[in-house]
């Protein structure tokens, strides 16, 4: 039987609490901690604090693009077949 919709909200709320709090430590509270602190072990280097989130932006937005352009032209596909049918 399918998860129910109870545990997948949980489990997609957890997932979103953990990825908030460790890139809100990774972005914004790791500078603050020494160089030489073991806290820096868990995360990656800083510059993937930016580039992480802007390809993820670039991947999402081409994702939406590509839903819309895709829907657009089959619109237009079915209404171009209609305009065939009624006049012939």
């Amino acid at each position: 039987q399918a998860v129910s919709d109870k545990v997948l909200g949980g489990l997609m709320l957890f997932v979103a609490a953990f990825v908030f709090v460790y890139y809100t430590t990774w972005a914004i509270l790791l500078p603050f901690f020494d160089a030489s602190s073991p806290i820096h072990n868990y995360f990656l280097a800083r510059e993937w604090a930016v580039r992480l989130p802007a390809f993820i932006l670039v991947v999402g937005l081409s994702g939406i693009g590509f839903f819309i352009g895709s829907t657009v032209m089959k619109e237009n596909r079915r209404k171009a077949e209609k305009a065939r049918l009624r006049a012939a």
